[in-house]
């Protein structure tokens, strides 16, 4: 409607054009202009500013996204338009952020709010309280515009998806608790193999809804393991059907870049199997439901079951017929080979022949050794060490004493022959001087010398003398041991003194005779000591 400018008693108002004036009021003529008063730019302004939030207090508004500035204050500046006209308008920070479908360019929404007035540029404009898409189609198109946007960024390419763990042993679950969602993925996980599971819960709509949802998805990823809380080997996001706008909060950036950056393999299970939203695209698997969700991340653990049994049943098969087949090949490769009778045959005969002759070579060498102890041994008898050793003695006394005659007529000789000469140097006298002194030292050393080999022989002697003794019968015997004969002969085995018909029985004093019970009473022998022999040695027996 259009409006003409009046005044009434110095103050301004806006009338509708072509309407009367009434008491109080006239209307402002071309003619009449000299006599109106002078406004300045402010009064007019606020008069300006008050009739328009008078007239337009809420008003709603349709037309499409111009526009957007946010600036660092918060507040969000666009302007709505369509094909005549562009309005300007502004939402507050406050309200900005309770907007569950934030305005963006190119959109088609429905603004409410009041019409006012900005004095500081001279024009008009909306202050916008709720902003809903105009349609499905607006909806849409600036669905389609933020896919290609994030596709063209990368976050949707195949090369970024991850497998699904085979087996996981425990599963994050992002979804509201109350609802019917998790209570179907549970029910399916226990029927086909149960695993822990771990729910976050978030709200599945409304203006919370994209950033709880973030958030649970990067808390999931920023568990170690190390903690109470284990991490999960993969995450289910899931929700159940609904409206596009009922479903909005999954298409929000925030929510498909963190799904993108999970480190964690991510199910999306978002609406049913004809609602498509953008974190289907950025996750590693799109479920078409819940519980095809839980269905995906576990597999049957009786399939499974069946698997490993027949797997082992083919093993064992494979085995068997493996070995089978070895055994036959074995038995084809033995029948090329030689009997084992030839192989042994010759190395058998050499055993033969060698075992023949072993008794024999053996006695030989016994003999052999026994000539060798019995020469050697013949060198320790007591007369023959005691005759060298007088000899030895006797030898180095003689050559004792004809030392120093020997020595004295030596020098004689030298003075003899020094005084013929007729030197009487003083140093030819101190050489004769020190070749008397050394002669004198060597008698005396070589006394010193014969000596200490005398008790060198004399210590041998006696250690030979304890050796024999010590080898000898008699230690053993003095240690309570005792020598049964028979006959003159050893006997050493219970059986040979059976039937032997008399004993003798040697103890370390002496000899006693035994006989049988029926036989004669023993007399009492003498001991009977070892004395000399023939030859003058003595014996051991």
């Amino acid at each position: 409607m259009p409006f003409a400018f009046s005044f009434a008693r110095g103050r301004s108002r806006l009338a509708p054009a072509g309407a009367q004036a009434g008491p109080g009021m006239e209307l402002f003529e071309e003619d009449a202009a000299g006599n109106a008063p002078a406004l300045s730019v402010s009064e007019l302004s606020g008069a300006v500013k008050r009739v328009i939030e008078g007239e337009f207090g809420r008003v709603r508004v349709r037309g499409e996204v111009g526009r957007v500035s946010r600036p660092r204050s918060g507040h969000v500046y666009l302007d709505l338009k369509d094909d005549r006209a562009v309005l300007a308008a502004v939402i507050w920070k406050g309200t900005a952020g309770r907007l569950a479908t934030p305005p963006e360019e190119g959109m088609e929404v429905i603004a409410t709010g009041r019409l006012t007035t900005f004095p500081g540029q001279s024009k008009y404009q909306l202050i916008i309280e709720e902003v809903a898409p105009a349609g499905i189609g607006a909806l849409m198109a600036m669905l389609e515009k933020r896919r290609q946007a994030l596709a063209a960024e990368g976050l949707f390419d195949a090369a970024r998806k991850r497998p699904l763990p085979h087996l996981p042993q425990v599963i994050g679950v992002i979804t509201s608790p109350s609802g019917a969602v998790i209570r179907d993925i549970l029910h399916r996980l226990a029927d086909r193999f149960p695993r822990r599971v771990i729910v976050w819960p978030v709200a599945v709509q409304g203006a919370a809804c994209a950033g709880e949802v973030a958030a649970a998805i990067r808390g999931f990823n920023a568990l170690d393991g190390a903690g109470p809380v284990p991490r999960p080997d993969v995450l289910i996001v899931a929700r159940g059907g609904g409206s596009v706008e009922d479903l909005w909060g999954f298409n929000e950036e925030i929510v498909v870049r963190a799904a993108a950056a999970s480190a964690i393999p991510l199910i999306s299970a978002v609406g049913h199997e004809t609602d498509t939203t953008l974190i289907d695209f950025a996750a590693d698997l799109r479920a078409p439901t819940p519980t095809a969700a839980a269905e995906m991340a576990v597999p049957v653990r009786l399939d499974l079951l069946a698997w490993s049994e027949g797997m082992g049943a083919r093993l064992a098969r494979a085995l068997a017929q493996g070995l089978m087949r070895r055994g036959q090949r074995l038995r084809d490769v033995a029948r090329a080979l030689p009997r084992p009778e030839a192989l042994v045959g010759q190395a058998a005969q050499r055993l033969d022949f060698l075992s023949e002759r072993l008794p024999r070579a053996l006695g030989a060498a016994v003999a052999q050794k026994r000539l060798a102890l019995g020469a050697a041994a013949g060198g320790l008898r007591l007369r023959l060490v005691s005759e060298r050793l007088a000899q030895g003695r006797t030898r180095a006394a003689g050559l004792g004493a004809r030392l120093a005659p020997a020595l004295g007529r030596g020098v004689a000789r030298a003075g003899e022959r020094l005084g013929a000469l007729r030197l009487p140097s003083a140093g030819l006298l101190r050489r004769v001087a020190e070749g008397r002194a050394r002669a004198e030292g060597l008698a005396v050393r070589s006394g010193a010398a014969q000596q200490a080999r005398l008790r060198a022989a004399a210590e041998r002697l006696a250690a030979l003398e304890r050796l024999r003794r010590s080898l000898g019968h008699e230690a053993t015997l003095a240690r309570g041991f005792a020598v049964v004969r028979a006959e003159g002969a050893l006997v050493t085995t219970a059986a040979v003194a059976a039937t032997a018909g008399a004993l003798e029985v040697e103890f370390r004093d002496g000899r006693l005779a035994v006989v049988p019970q029926d036989g004669p009473a023993p007399s009492p022998r003498r001991p009977r000591r070892a004395g000399p022999g023939a030859d003058g040695q003595g014996s051991l027996f």
